[in-house]
């Protein structure tokens, strides 16, 4: 009997801190608890750069000015840690996950490992948007790829798993153009054959990409960028076509599909059911982080680029792709081998 009182006052005092933490306002909830960032990579990529980044700023930009740490959670490609986000993590607003855009639409296209529900997570923002491109050498007289419309040109590829491959495919698809698509260059070999003249090419990297691998090409206007492939224009490349502009119905869709993921380059997320009150906070701070100059300043050093999306815009955008149609879904599939992403 002893036992039994025992164990019921226990619950009880469970319940009732349980209760005092639900009560507590979000300043002083911050100030005690902290704020904990999760990497669904491992340290020293760009996933990881731009969570260290964003931990040193976002505190001051939060009620009770939280403490931040970052921890690294890698593993089958960003699977792991938003497994655990989604069933693990603990709900009460104390930690985000920082997780691989490709994996939104993981239950659209029916990736088995993934047990998680993409619309029920609590969508905090988004850093950086990083549209596909495609450019030329900036000796080529091709400088918009409406210039190559049924004209045969090269353009060098990875594989056929990659973007490379499949997006210019796509473009041969939809737009009329004939790129001969050369695969099986190693990563960092796609770029030295467009330098040395080997392609014409090299269509579907990620901006992003390019500024990492090779910041002096943008720079110093090594390259003509003949096309994006974005929601919007992004800014640094206003004078460039967007393949959504020149392409219609079922076609515009399925390059609108892999826009949405790519418009959210780095995403963070807190677990579903995080109390609204605390998810509002969240999404205020990171918001206003956005626009913090010390932050900005910081990623410009490092030849980081800022395309945010708020985490209720985030929301909006995935709720547009998970209504996408069976046939799209399935073309998607075909034309990128998995998902858009």
């Amino acid at each position: 009997m002893l036992f039994f009182r025992r164990a019921g006052a226990l619950a009880v005092a469970s319940l009732s801190f349980a209760a005092a933490v639900q009560a507590q306002t979000p300043e002083a909830f911050y100030q005690q608890n902290g704020l904990k960032i999760v990497v669904a990579s491992g340290s020293g990529g760009g996933y990881d750069t731009y969570s260290r980044i964003l931990a040193r700023h976002i505190g001051r930009n939060m009620p009770g000015n939280p403490n931040v740490v970052v921890q690294n959670m890698p593993g089958a490609s960003g699977l792991t840690a938003t497994n655990w986000a989604y069933n693990t993590a603990p709900k009460d607003g104390s930690q985000i996950l920082a997780t691989y855009s490709a994996l939104i639409d993981a239950n659209l296209v029916g990736n088995a490992q993934a047990r998680f529900e993409v619309r029920k997570f609590s969508w905090v923002g988004s850093i950086a948007s990083s549209p596909l491109i495609c450019v030329t050498w900036h000796t080529s007289p091709y400088r918009d790829i409406r210039q190559l419309i049924g004209k045969e040109v090269t353009a060098a590829s990875t594989g056929q798993t990659g973007k490379t491959h499949s997006v210019p495919l796509l473009i041969n698809e939809t737009l009329g153009t004939k790129f001969k698509v050369i695969s099986g260059y190693p990563t960092s070999e796609t770029t030295l054959a467009l330098e040395r003249g080997e392609v014409d090419a090299i269509c579907g990297i990620g901006y992003s990409t390019l500024q990492a691998s090779n910041p002096d090409w943008l720079i110093n206007k090594k390259v003509n960028v003949i096309m994006q492939a974005g929601l919007t224009k992004f800014e640094a490349l206003k004078d460039v076509p967007n393949i959504l502009d020149l392409v219609t119905g079922k076609d515009r869709d399925i390059f609108e599909y892999g826009a949405i993921l790519e418009a959210m380059g780095r995403p963070y997320l807190a677990p579903p059911g995080v109390p609204a009150d605390r998810l509002a906070v969240l999404r205020a701070g990171f918001d206003k982080t956005m626009e913090d100059p010390a932050f900005k300043a910081e990623l410009d050093k490092l030849g980081l680029n800022i395309e945010a999306m708020t985490g209720a815009d985030m929301q909006k955008w995935i709720d547009k792709l998970y209504s996408s149609s069976k046939e799209l879904v399935e073309r998607v599939a075909r034309v990128y081998g998995t998902g858009g992403g």
